[in-house]
């Protein structure tokens, strides 16, 4: 897998750890963090659904798949509308969790791609979601 992939990968777990612990500190109140948090982790959730978009249009897969890249987008911005606080934590990392084992039983990468693709995601997922978790403890 690219290196720069892996970089952009774990990097992009700093707002997930990076708010709640300032949120900790005193140095963001909790409801502008919470705010920031939610929208940034709906935005991460989409783009998953990318991969699957393109997964689906150079490998000539079936529409389904197209379908279901949709989903991160549409779950993640209809949380973010019609749910709030704990609620909406859950549907957030319960949809992380969600791609990630679709991602494991649809994907068509190449195994060289496909194993370290898929264990970085369990580890970002995982942080992710104990960001979450962590977030509705404050």
């Amino acid at each position: 897998m690219h290196y720069s992939a892996k970089i952009l990968g774990y990097l992009g777990l700093l707002p997930f750890v990076g708010i709640p612990i300032l949120i900790l500190g005193g140095q963001l109140y909790y409801f502008q963090g919470y705010q920031y948090f939610v929208q940034y982790s709906a935005i991460i959730l989409s783009f998953f659904g990318g991969i699957h978009w393109l997964d689906a249009l150079q490998n000539r897969r079936s529409d389904h798949q197209l379908y279901v890249a949709m989903l991160p987008s549409i779950v993640g911005w209809t949380a973010l509308i019609f749910l709030d606080g704990y609620i909406l934590l859950s549907a957030l990392s319960i949809a992380y969790v969600g791609i990630l084992m679709y991602d494991k039983y649809v994907l068509a990468l190449e195994k060289d791609i496909l194993i370290p693709y898929t264990f970085m995601r369990v580890f970002l997922t995982t942080v992710v979601v104990i960001s979450h978790l962590f977030l509705a403890s404050l």
